[in-house]
């Protein structure tokens, strides 16, 4: 039976059933991204909203989406595109837009303030062979490229995208193994890696969410900022403490509702505490 190769579920995936994201599918024997093109959500946004503040702050970036994904956090905040049942109707109705009617659209936008196409809001890189090939026109077009990702994937993936892409907004969700295999459905060692070769080649920002009496330790965010100050780029030179991080204060939905809003006074402790290591440390959801 045909194997998925982009995560570490390396999902076997019977002819025309999806694998476990639900983003891709067999196709006459073939593994493909049965979401290529499948459009769910477009918006022109600032560039900070994804979140990146050192990546032509001030700028204009088009958000675009599709369906799937392949975490099941519990706190999702978009549910009903990523892991719900409700993402068998978004294959059914959501819009199909070519990379290069996606382009067009995007250099349409350069009078307000455009600078590219930022592929988010579900998991993009279950998709990534639509990422490549819209990458490659924005790049002809002028435009940057952003990917803003759980960095749940092969660096064999990684390395396919990465000549396209000029930034990227990571997750990384916690510094504990337990938390990301069981809590989140994820794989810590994978997300490592991910992040451990993208910073080598792409400007890089990464994202925590703290979620009371999960990851919200100062012994956890010190281990944490530790291994990111320790990333060097594709020569070998020190980068990790230029890296920027965002410390995001979690709010009940979705799955988890069992425990109130990160204390806005735990995310500015824990801010200090990165900033023990790392230059750019930024609080989100205060």
């Amino acid at each position: 039976m045909p194997r998925c190769d982009v995560c570490f579920r390396h999902c076997e995936i019977k002819e025309g059933e999806p694998g476990f994201c639900k983003g891709r599918t067999c196709k006459d024997g073939v593994i493909c991204a049965a979401n290529y093109g499948r459009i769910t959500g477009i918006a022109l946004d600032p560039v900070e909203k994804k979140p990146l503040q050192k990546f032509y702050p001030g700028s204009m970036i088009l958000s675009v989406g599709s369906y799937g994904c392949n975490l099941r956090c519990p706190f999702c905040q978009n549910s009903d595109i990523s892991w719900s049942d409700e993402v068998t109707e978004w294959e059914r109705s959501c819009r199909y837009l070519s990379p290069e009617e996606l382009v067009e659209t995007a250099v349409c936008l350069k009078d307000r303030g455009n600078i590219g196409i930022a592929f988010t809001y579900n998991e993009p890189l279950i998709g990534y062979e639509y990422i490549l090939d819209t990458a490659k026109f924005s790049h002809e077009a002028g435009l940057k490229n952003v990917l803003v990702t759980n960095g749940t994937a092969e660096v064999s993936i990684l390395k396919r995208i990465l000549p396209y892409i000029d930034a990227m907004n990571i997750d990384l969700k916690g510094f504990r193994k337990d938390y990301y295999n069981r809590f989140l459905g994820g794989s810590f060692d994978m997300v490592k890696d991910f992040i451990t070769e993208a910073v080598k080649d792409s400007h890089v920002e990464l994202t925590t969410l703290i979620i009371p009496g999960k990851n919200d330790s100062e012994e956890e965010m010190r281990e944490m900022t530790a291994w990111i100050a320790s990333l060097k780029d594709g020569e070998g030179n020190p980068v990790g403490t230029d890296i920027p991080l965002h410390i995001s204060r979690f709010f009940p939905r979705f799955c988890l509702t069992d425990r109130p809003a990160t204390p806005v006074s735990t995310v500015y402790r824990l801010t200090d505490v990165a900033r023990e290591r790392l230059k750019y440390v930024y609080t989100g959801n205060c």
